[in-house]
């Protein structure tokens, strides 16, 4: 038995699970590059691509109408480019999460594709079960950065935090001595657990703060939430 929209390929055992697999739209201008991301994922259990997108605007308009779990991004898109169609996306389709490839490590893109509410971001030569493990990650509301992206993103913030004017918070934005007790803490690089054992308090309790702060902010994620804490002078990045 043959995938209708994709001739050639036999449907995994995906099928016969419980658990629905995550629905994925793969946008990507390069044939070569779109059909292989395809051909990856179609041999895992978890996950179904339902759409392609060889542009931005058909990438938007491919989340809007199917409605995927994850849309796999490429930042340099023709007609609308990866970073304006990432922020119609999360506009438009806030229950999409996007993770941005780029054939390059990081460059000028990254910062601009987080802005825009990306929760991730690749570089092309990621091994195929790396790539497998971030969509499964910002799938579940985490985020996830090749190695030279994650350094990018470290040095561009640092360099933020030298060079901007602090930013301070409005009576309505301030925080709770807890909150900026665990802002502090997740500067520093601590995970959620981490932070709760240095608190003593229990993991549900630290998310329940960085919500109240994302609230507060109007942040879509961690990652903006440390952005604006840095621009606030609250914290430095450790």
């Amino acid at each position: 038995m043959h995938d209708p929209s994709y001739p050639g390929l036999s449907p995994p055992c995906r099928y016969c699970i419980d658990v629905a697999p995550i629905r994925v739209v793969v946008g990507d201008d390069e044939t070569l590059i779109r059909r292989a991301l395809i051909a990856f994922l179609h041999d895992v259990d978890d996950m179904e691509v339902v759409g392609e997108a060889a542009d931005g605007e058909a990438a938007v308009h491919r989340c809007i109408s199917l409605r995927p779990d994850v849309v796999l991004m490429d930042v340099k898109l023709p007609v609308k480019d990866g970073v304006h169609a990432t922020r119609d996306i999360v506009e438009q389709r806030p229950g999409t999460r996007v993770l941005a490839l780029s054939t390059y490590s990081a460059g000028r893109s990254l910062v601009p594709v987080l802005r825009a509410g990306a929760s991730g971001f690749l570089v092309k030569d990621t091994e195929p079960e790396d790539l497998f493990v971030a969509i499964r990650t910002v799938h579940g509301g985490g985020h996830a950065f090749s190695p030279c992206a994650a350094s990018s993103l470290v040095a561009a913030v640092r360099s933020l935090d030298a060079a901007v004017c602090p930013e301070p918070l409005q009576e309505d934005e301030q925080l709770s001595e807890r909150e900026l007790a665990v802002l502090q803490l997740l500067a520093q690089g601590m995970s959620n657990a981490e932070i709760a054992r240095h608190l003593h308090v229990g993991e549900t309790t630290v998310k329940s703060h960085l919500g109240h702060v994302m609230r507060k902010w109007g942040a879509r994620d961690r990652v903006q939430v440390l952005i604006r804490a840095v621009r606030a002078a609250l914290v430095r990045l450790g």
